[in-house]
């Protein structure tokens, strides 16, 4: 009962909240508060900030930083930030809860790999370790439990831990965990360490999957639909520019994340910011995946949370 009136509370407080959090910059221009982590995951929105210091749009993003999912999350929630790159099946989830939150594009392609120790040989020997997820509703975690149905294993078989994506490769260096799944650069960070390996990459478990994305609260769309739309084709532009991953696409980043140059090369080479459209298919696989690991009991269906209303990328737009 307890857990239910928290969760009506949450719902009241975005429903009242929600679209508000939009602020006037001292220029008279309209400011989009984009909550973030800094993954790599979250690239394009970096892109995005250095590109529009030097032109002359009609709004202005600020940039939010979180630490945590649920931090960020729950300022989405309640409606202090308008939007985020953010783990897509919180988002749903919230969805599914009453808050009108809705997918616009992808963060990224890819991206993601389970790292196991040094002295973990086979998947079978992580029964009985303790694995790290960044959050225990998101593809990561999603990814944990078809590694181990791929081995025959139950997802039981690991003892799991929610832990914020930066303690990661520490707790790995120090024997707390086993292994983990969690977005780049922290992946490579442990690999260049050599205190851990790639046990396997997300694609080799599930080819195109969907993990973060930009996400953007209803109200501030239907209340700010032509601003939606300008800040939604200048992520695109980001996108296609993150992809070449050249020089400065490096040095924007690393004013957001704190990982040397190889690491960075090498998250780089993992990653993909091609074509981050929300694949229809992609989604019920997810949707699937959700109800079957108890995640989610009526995850929203594609028309109820995916918004391509505000894309506009005809490169986007072909036929599945």
């Amino acid at each position: 009962m307890k857990r239910i009136l928290v969760l009506i509370l949450i719902v009241i407080i975005a429903v009242i909240t929600a679209g508000c959090s939009s602020d006037a910059a001292e220029g008279g221009k309209p400011v989009i508060k984009i909550g973030y982590m800094p993954v790599t995951h979250a690239v394009p929105l970096f892109m995005q900030e250095e590109m529009m210091e030097s032109g002359n749009e009609e709004f202005e993003v600020e940039l939010v930083r979180f630490s945590s999912w649920p931090d960020l999350m729950d300022a989405l929630n309640t409606g202090r930030i308008d939007g985020a790159s953010t783990l897509i099946t919180v988002a749903m989830k919230a969805n599914e809860l009453g808050i009108d939150l809705r997918g616009i594009a992808l963060g990224h392609r890819e991206g993601n790999v389970l790292i196991g120790a040094q002295d973990i040989d086979d998947v079978s020997e992580l029964e009985g370790k303790t694995f790290a997820i960044p959050h225990k509703i998101s593809t990561h975690n999603v990814l944990l439990y078809l590694m181990l149905k791929e081995h025959g294993l139950d997802y039981e078989t690991v003892n799991t831990v929610e832990m914020s994506p930066a303690e990661m490769p520490a707790a790995l260096a120090r024997g707390r965990i086993s292994g983990y799944v969690v977005a780049e650069p922290f992946g490579a960070q442990s690999v260049e360490m050599g205190t851990g390996k790639v046990l396997y990459q997300s694609d080799t478990l599930w080819e195109d999957s969907l993990d973060c994305a930009i996400v953007l609260h209803g109200d501030f769309i239907d209340e700010n639909r032509e601003t939606a739309k300008k800040f939604m084709e200048g992520y695109v532009s980001a996108a296609s520019q993150s992809d070449a991953k050249d020089d400065q696409v490096r040095n924007v980043s690393s004013e957001y994340m704190n990982a040397d140059e190889a690491v960075m090369d090498l998250s780089m080479k993992w990653i993909s910011y091609d074509d981050l459209r929300i694949n229809e298919t992609s989604y019920e696989e997810l949707r699937q995946y959700m109800q079957e690991m108890g995640l989610s009991e009526d995850p929203p269906e594609y028309d109820e949370f995916v918004d391509n209303t505000l894309m506009g990328w005809n490169e986007y737009e072909a036929a599945e």
